[in-house]
């Protein structure tokens, strides 16, 4: 699962026992190198939908880590991208890799290509900002015409998705999208629904076990109660195919796009 760059069993037993805070400070000089961070076969075919629905003038990487979403936000939007994140020790990494990327080349590898070299880009690269704060409490008016995340919101409990909805919901302008890859649920009986499944009963043993809490609960993240919960926040929700990302033996897609809209005149109710 890990490359030698990689943390090593000691250090993600340590991150494992920290919080969700902490453990990403600590895992964060080489989250890279790990199966966490969103793979490219991810990012490619969400910017490939993007790029169809855009451009987008600025756009927020909603949990960003060390900058993954930000590398498809560069893509297609032509005058800003924001990550935020609660994890200083991501947002430095992430810092550290577009500076290095400035400078022709990237820290944790190769060279990277500069904006204007890349497929799709625009001529000038947009403005980037890296901020800390936790996404349950923005620190944004409505200042963005995209919003994405990967792979974050197994660290929300479910009960606190509605307000992380809201939060998003705030900080897009009128017609702003906010969007994310959702897999569709492994079928019972197969070696990845056992996995899950046993990760998730493993984390729950250890925050009844030990404080502070970890969250990461991912079989709580079900597509028909997120799409109800954005539609309450006061979204449209549109779904789009990954066909990139496989097929299921029924022939529907292993993964799909969730394009949610802030509709012109849409509010959120009071205590929502």
């Amino acid at each position: 699962m890990f490359t030698p760059q990689g943390p090593t069993f000691r250090e993600l037993a340590v991150q494992a026992l920290s919080s969700v805070e902490h453990g990403y400070d600590l895992l964060a000089p080489k989250f890279d190198h790990t199966p966490f961070r969103t793979p490219d076969s991810v990012l490619g075919p969400v910017a490939r939908v993007l790029r169809g629905l855009g451009p987008f003038d600025s756009g927020l990487d909603l949990c960003c880590g060390t900058g993954a979403g930000m590398d498809v936000l560069r893509q297609v939007c032509r005058e800003r991208v924001t990550g935020v994140d609660i994890s200083a020790g991501m947002l430095a990494v992430g810092r550290a890799r577009a500076e290095a990327r400035e400078r022709g080349g990237d820290r944790t590898g190769g060279p990277v290509p500069a904006a204007h070299e890349a497929p799709g880009r625009a001529a000038t690269p947009p403005r980037e900002e890296w901020v800390r704060a936790d996404a349950r409490a923005l620190p944004f008016g409505p200042a963005f015409d995209l919003a994405v995340s990967f792979g974050a919101f197994g660290h929300f409990l479910p009960r606190e998705r509605p307000g992380l909805f809201a939060q998003v919901h705030a900080a897009l302008r009128p017609g702003g999208r906010f969007v994310f890859p959702i897999a569709a649920p492994s079928r019972p009986g197969s070696l990845a629904y056992g996995t899950l499944l046993a990760f998730d009963v493993a984390m729950r043993v250890r925050n009844a076990l030990w404080r502070p809490p970890f969250v990461m609960y991912y079989r709580v993240f079900r597509l028909g109660d997120v799409r109800a919960e954005l539609v309450r926040a006061g979204f449209e929700v549109e779904l789009y195919a990954l066909p990139e990302l496989g097929r299921r033996p029924d022939g529907s897609p292993r993964c799909r796009l969730v394009a949610a809209t802030k509709t012109p005149l849409s509010r959120v109710a009071p205590g929502k």
